[in-house]
């Protein structure tokens, strides 16, 4: 089955699998030019029927952000900015007949509600983006907890609160490990997780929990590097280390994972650390449909090989953003890739959709250069950490205040390019109201 119409046809068809924040501004960027002019149809094909911005989901996680209050509508983003939404899962590509193929849509109780179908493309953006690497490791499957969508992040806060509940009404914690979490990976999402959780935790015991005291809640931070961090430059990973042992955070520092069970996790020099929640955020790799999709090349951890113009390898009129592509990097060597950060999306987004707009006017495409400006780690309400880069003041570190006022503009830029500042003045003032009518921390 061809969603398309015959006169839709009769324009050029640009698709845009994935609609996380590279895919989702490049959507609304492109249906505000071609779409609204009529020069190409756009169409935005996701699994999800909202969006929210991939590094909130450690607060959701953590209870001190309802997603309900920051996630978008694709249907309704569509309708506004005149492109198309369709809801399905890309299972492959028939690159001969051009078209994106779909899964069924079944409901809870398994009916199916949409047939399989297919959706015809002149130009393919692929911007699926990420999900957690297990690499294999014994037990991480089934006793881990991952945090690739905002389903996953509400799961492990339902099962955070209702592990701290059940120990609350039987008068405090009875066993070692019932209330504790162990978190693998000593990246940004494990770091800004444990933070998170460690704010909730008091929370919680603030709203009347109070047979079970934070002290009773072990948070553990696993990483099998011997620093936090590793991509990013010492001085950031130190001030990190200090600010969560500040917090009461376990670090284990150099300690691989080699198996998780139920009762928690063993690594390799032998040291078993006891939890009942368990969130694995150790490396990352693109999905798995990705893995030679469509004949198309693509590297050990799925991502789909590009060129310099982030057209991929073996067909030009199929291009690749985000964290689910391997973008050259010649500035740190020969084989380095772009860092999979939100920054690079919303740059390579910005740059394909100034290439599809001079495919259509068949002019010369340009290639990709990434510009990093520097990484941030959040510490909830207790710090921010980070660095910022430009050619004028090099790498300059921050921190506290004005860190985290840069961090939270990260995520302002990123809706603006999605709703105009008018719109994002309004979201702000709202948002100002509804903290101070909601509890701080989600409790359902």
């Amino acid at each position: 089955m061809n969603v398309t119409t015959t006169q839709a046809a009769a324009i050029p068809q640009i698709v845009i699998v994935g609609g996380g924040a590279g895919g989702l501004e490049l959507a609304t960027s492109l249906g505000n030019s071609l779409g609204k002019r009529g020069q190409a149809e756009i169409t935005l094909i996701d699994c999800s029927r909202t969006h929210i911005w991939k590094p909130l989901l450690h607060e959701v996680a953590a209870g001190t952000l309802d997603s309900h209050d920051d996630e978008l509508d694709y249907l309704a983003q569509a309708r506004l900015n005149h492109f198309r939404f369709v809801l399905g899962r890309m299972t492959g590509l028939d690159r001969e007949r051009k078209q994106v193929l779909i899964a069924a849509i079944v409901n809870e109780q398994g009916e199916e509600i949409v047939p399989a179908r297919s959706h015809r493309y002149d130009y393919l953006v692929i911007a699926i983006g990420s999900i957690c690497n297990d690499f294999g490791i014994t037990g991480v499957a089934d006793n881990c907890m991952f945090l690739d969508t905002t389903e996953q992040a509400e799961q492990f806060q339902n099962r955070l609160l209702e592990a701290y509940m059940r120990a609350h009404a039987h008068g405090g914690v009875a066993n070692e490990g019932e209330l504790d979490v162990a978190i693998v990976g000593g990246g940004a999402t494990g770091i800004e997780l444990s933070a998170q959780l460690h704010q909730a935790t008091r929370l919680l015991n603030a709203y009347g929990l109070d047979n079970v005291k934070p002290s009773d809640i072990k948070l553990h931070l696993i990483e099998a590097s011997t620093r936090l961090l590793p991509g990013l430059p010492d001085r950031l990973s130190e001030a990190t280390r200090q600010q969560l042992l500040t917090l009461g955070i376990h670090l284990h520092l150099g300690e691989r994972v080699v198996e998780v069970s139920p009762q928690g996790v063993k690594t390799a020099s032998g040291q078993f650390i006891p939890a009942a929640l368990k969130v694995w955020a150790a490396g990352i790799k693109a999905p798995d449909c990705l893995q030679g999709v469509g004949g198309l090349e693509t590297n050990r951890i799925n991502q789909l090989l590009v060129k310099p113009t982030l057209q991929t390898t073996r067909d030009d009129h199929i291009f690749a953003i985000g964290d689910c592509c391997a973008c050259p990097w010649p500035e740190k060597g020969p084989d380095a890739t772009v860092p999979p950060r939100a920054q690079s999306a919303h740059q390579m987004a910005s740059l394909v959709r100034k290439n599809l707009q001079r495919l259509l006017e068949n002019q010369t495409l340009q290639n990709y250069r990434y510009t990093d400006y520097g990484s941030l780690v959040s510490l909830g309400k207790f710090s921010t950490v980070g660095n910022l880069m430009g050619n004028l003041m090099g790498s300059v570190m921050i921190e506290g205040a004005l860190a985290r006022l840069v961090y939270l503009s990260l995520y302002k830029m990123h809706q603006i390019a999605l709703f105009g500042p008018v719109r994002v003045a309004l979201l702000v003032i709202s948002h100002f109201f509804r903290s101070r009518l909601r509890p701080k921390i989600k409790l359902h």
